[in-house]
């Protein structure tokens, strides 16, 4: 079924607000400012190290699900072509902040197809909302449909490390 008129033209303008750059960094500087408890758990800020300049990057990514106590997982809405993503394919040790936590050392893990399938049809029944929202956006995108085991939208568990001072 096509998406109705209402649907592409929201899609659209989410794809436009994900490429002004003041509105998609506005939360770093939350978070930098030690404001990160104003998104409570539902997202995140992953501190990166560049692929190139080996210099400390910074995006804020919504928590897709988190099955225990330190690990959390997140999609990448840009697919493989997501500069965070591409970072931590090369560099899988990263920190996370959450909430008003300050930054802990975690690692980046690839999820599996069957992973990443399970992970979102959990996150489209927990949020149906913000799904209906936000799978248009990512459609778009990713330039392709996404279905119950075909999602073309990568995701990664970043696992907290463990132990006094991490």
């Amino acid at each position: 079924m096509p998406a109705s008129a209402p649907a592409r033209s929201t899609a659209a303008l989410g794809v436009r607000l994900l490429r002004v750059r003041w509105i998609v960094r506005a939360p770093v500087w939350l978070y930098r400012a030690r404001l990160g408890f104003l998104f409570g758990s539902r997202m995140l800020m992953l501190e990166h190290t560049g692929r190139k300049t080996g210099a400390r990057r910074y995006v804020v990514l919504e928590v897709v699900d988190q099955p225990r106590p330190g690990r959390y997982v997140v999609v990448s809405g840009f697919g493989d072509r997501a500069q965070w993503f591409r970072n931590v394919r090369v560099q899988p040790r990263v920190r996370v902040s959450v909430g008003a936590h300050m930054p802990r050392p975690a690692t980046a893990q690839l999820l599996t197809s069957e992973e990443t399938a399970a992970a979102l049809t959990a996150y489209a029944a927990d949020h149906p909302r913000a799904w209906a929202a936000l799978k248009p956006v990512f459609e778009t995108t990713l330039g392709a449909k996404i279905s119950g085991t075909e999602t073309g939208l990568p995701m990664i568990a970043l696992d907290l490390a463990n132990g006094p001072g991490s």
